[in-house]
């Protein structure tokens, strides 16, 4: 209320505590207009303009009376203002003033810019854009959706990215906020669009920025490829600072909650996309926008999507990268899989980027080490048995027919018990002829042959006798006859012997 209304109320005669009531301004700030008013004159006539009555208020109304602190800082104003508006902190104002003499506490320091900020105007500047130069970013919370799989309630994710000339929209909600589901998001807005924006204002969520800095954000890898592929620049906003994409901040995901999803039943996620596209077009895209006083999807079709630049020829295959350390069995995890590296790099730090058919490893110099297929199913292991140690290969691979096939490269006799070994009924013994056939790579396949026919000729078909007779090289000795005793025909004694004491004889003892 002016001074100009406050004079016609006290002209009219009300009491203080009544004008206290109609104007709620202090009884006593009343009085002391209404002392000043008589003493002008001012309670009959006609009333001068506002303007005149605010010139004569400053030249002689009473200033009031009391106790009034002087701030320790006030001798240094000029140097805090200068400071504040240089953004520094409070407590380095404070060291600055000791810096010149300052004697005063760090709590007269903070009052004093707190009273000076709250006198300093806040003035924003409203920057706009050119057609297909920048789309702004919302991610937010929206309520609960159907998982169409299981049938439960989960909660979704909005995303809506707006691009800042023309206020057209896509909006498309997830159950999570994963690098992958980030990446996929913008591709598919990218597609909506039917082009890309110069630039893309983004909030500071992990998905896209790893650390929040100002002057030099960290951007993750995997959006950093994706930004790269698509021609468009990452504009971070600055920490805690909504208001720096403010054409996406109330048009993103405030503006769906209240009006897509106002009221609205709870439905399966496919379908609340569906209908969310629709409502884009539709709804959204044909309202007549409070700022531009026009329909955003008519700026968009007839001026704005000319001037995005065009799709990549082939869609981004959404690489998510992670930091992750090489095993002793020469396995990385990813995604709850297993990729082979190379296990000269067993212990070290490698970068995985995962694609949706490919997943490739690269030193932390980014230099590719290994390319695998993507794994279909969680705990699926990719290997490349060149990645794996020489003298471990053999042994990872072995199988029954392989056995065999080798073992027939040598000859019959190792062959022969090669067989022998595979067919235990009770032991398994696969890598005990594993073990035989290594011995051709020490001594050769003709000594093998020889020193298995050596250990069939004494009925010894076994890895440690074959072994033996290598080692010793007994492989070549002539193998002596050995005489055999004839085979009993009859018993050596009689059956009265045996079974005499059934009749009454004599037992055997």
């Amino acid at each position: 209320m002016d001074i100009r209304e406050l004079l016609v109320h006290i002209r009219a005669g009300s009491s203080d505590r009544q004008i206290q009531r109609d104007t709620s301004i202090h009884r006593q700030t009343v009085k002391r207009y209404k002392e000043w008013a008589k003493a002008q004159g001012l309670l009959e006539g006609q009333l001068p303009s506002l303007e005149q009555l605010q010139t004569l208020a400053e030249k002689t109304m009473p200033k009031q009376t009391g106790p009034q602190n002087i701030s320790s800082v006030e001798p240094y104003r000029d140097v805090v203002e200068q400071l504040i508006k240089e953004n520094v902190e409070v407590a380095a104002i404070a060291c600055r003033l000791k810096e010149r003499g300052y004697k005063g506490s760090y709590s007269a320091v903070h009052r004093f810019v707190s009273t000076i900020k709250a006198r300093l105007p806040q003035a924003t500047v409203r920057v706009e854009r050119k057609p297909g130069e920048e789309s702004q970013v919302d991610f937010g919370y929206a309520g609960h959706m159907i998982d169409a799989v299981s049938g439960e309630l989960h909660r979704a994710w909005a995303f809506v990215m707006t691009l800042s000339w023309s206020r057209h929209q896509y909006v498309e909600f997830v159950f999570d906020q994963k690098i992958g589901t980030w990446l996929l998001l913008h591709r598919n807005a990218f597609d909506f669009f039917g082009g890309v924006p110069k630039r893309v204002v983004i909030d500071n969520l992990k998905s896209a920025i790893i650390k929040a800095i100002w002057d030099d954000p960290q951007v993750q890898q995997s959006y950093r490829e994706c930004a790269a592929h698509y021609g468009f620049l990452i504009a971070p906003c600055r920490p805690r600072t909504p208001e720096h994409k403010g054409k996406v901040e109330q048009g993103g995901v405030h503006y769906v909650k209240r009006n897509f999803l106002g009221g609205r039943e709870p439905t399966t996620i496919t379908q609340a996309n569906q209908d969310v596209i629709v409502w884009c077009n539709e709804k959204a895209g044909m309202r007549i926008h409070g700022t531009t006083k026009e329909q955003p999807l008519v700026r968009f079709q007839t001026v704005e999507k000319a001037q995005l630049q065009p799709l990549a020829q082939t869609p981004y295959d959404m690489a998510v990268w992670k930091k992750v350390k090489l095993n002793r069995d020469c396995y990385l995890t990813f995604d709850h899989a297993y990729y082979s590296a190379p296990y000269r790099l067993i212990g070290q730090q490698l970068w995985v980027s995962g694609g949706i058919q490919t997943v490739r490893i690269y030193t932390l110099d980014h230099q590719l080490v290994a390319t695998h297929d993507r794994a279909q199913q969680p705990g699926q292991r990719c290997t490349h048995l060149y990645h794996l140690p020489p003298e471990k290969v053999p042994g990872l691979v072995l199988n029954r027919e392989d056995c065999l096939t080798r073992a027939g490269q040598v000859g019959e006799a190792t062959l022969q018990i090669t067989k022998t070994l595979l067919d235990d009924p009770v032991v398994d013994r696969l890598y005990t002829a594993g073990r035989l056939l290594k011995l051709r790579h020490r001594f050769g396949d003709d000594r093998l042959e020889d020193a298995c026919q050596r250990a069939l000729s004494f009925d010894e078909p076994s890895y440690k006798t074959v072994k033996c007779i290598l080692t010793k090289g007994l492989e070549t000795q002539p193998v002596a006859e050995v005489k055999t005793a004839p085979k009993a025909t009859t018993f050596a004694r009689s059956p009265k012997e045996l079974v005499g004491h059934v009749w009454g004889g004599e037992s055997w003892n």
